[in-house]
């Protein structure tokens, strides 16, 4: 079953438990990956496709849980932070921080590094490795101390 087709799956049952808060945020969801299926026409939509639809989602909401803990809107803080314990069931589990650290060690002893001008390559090697099991902002800070 794609990942896609699970989504859809647990709509329906979310929908049979008369759980609103998850059926509007899959429905948020299943309506971001109709966008990216239309964008990407004629292509096929792949689960990594749909993979980076979903972090695009939990990016966007932990922007949004931070911009509402600064206005003091804690309703709000609740609401997003719900919904991204929704949407990261469906990402794969997370790396930790000494994990992305000797993932980006070894990358950039492969690639020969040496200073921020390696970032950019650095950082796209380490990010197709980790396919989507470590946060682009860590990944990120990593490389930086790594290579300052």
């Amino acid at each position: 079953m794609s990942l896609k087709d699970q989504i859809m799956a647990d709509i329906k049952s979310a929908m049979k438990e008369s759980n609103q808060e998850k059926v509007a945020c899959l429905r948020f969801l299943h309506s971001a990956i109709k966008n990216k299926e239309i964008e990407i026409r004629p292509k096929e939509l792949t689960d990594d496709d749909v993979l980076s639809v979903i972090k695009k989602q939990v990016k966007q909401r932990k922007d949004s849980i931070e911009q509402y803990e600064k206005a003091g809107r804690a309703d709000l803080v609740a609401k997003e932070t719900k919904e991204v314990e929704i949407l990261e069931t469906y990402l794969p589990e997370q790396m930790g921080e000494e994990q992305v650290a000797a993932l980006v060690d070894d990358v950039i002893k492969k690639l020969g590094a040496s200073s921020m001008k390696d970032m950019g390559a650095v950082m796209k090697e380490v990010i197709s490795q980790a396919k989507g099991a470590a946060d682009n902002k860590l990944i990120s800070q990593v490389v930086k101390s790594k290579l300052q």
